[in-house]
């Protein structure tokens, strides 16, 4: 038990996630009718000892990319960015029915997941996924 302890103990002291996240199927649902609002996320989480600073850029088929400002996630933290919100994304915020693709690039290691909620419909649509990552 010892031994598994301190090697747990070691294994507390290393990163976890990776610094570069690519999502390519993008897609703001409209709020809906329903009370389960339709919406998408990009959810960051941070295990590690220190902050990580955040940029998003999406790419789109028949525009330039759009890279939004930092967005800090603090250490040991969890963050939840509705594409919508102007709280992140400003001006930046993505327009509905829009499809686009998109990298999020981190200070330190992070684990990225995203997630889409439609609800046009009344058996409702969730997707979530785990992008590609590298360092």
């Amino acid at each position: 038990m010892l031994n598994r302890q301190n090697k747990l103990k070691g294994k507390n002291m290393e990163k976890h996630g990776k610094r570069i996240w690519f999502f390519p199927d993008g897609d703001r649902p409209p709020f809906g009718d329903s009370p389960l609002k339709g919406h998408e996320s990009v959810v960051v989480l941070n295990p590690n000892k220190e902050q990580a600073v955040i940029k998003i850029t999406f790419y789109y088929e028949d525009k330039d990319p759009v890279v939004t400002d930092e967005i800090v996630v603090e250490a040991e933290r969890v963050c939840c960015m509705k594409t919508h919100e102007k709280k992140y994304f400003k001006e930046k915020t993505q327009p509905l029915e829009t499809q686009y693709a998109l990298k999020v690039e981190s200070s330190v290691p992070v684990i990225v997941q995203y997630g889409r909620l439609d609800s046009r419909q009344t058996n409702l649509a969730y997707y979530t996924v785990m992008g590609y990552a590298e360092d």
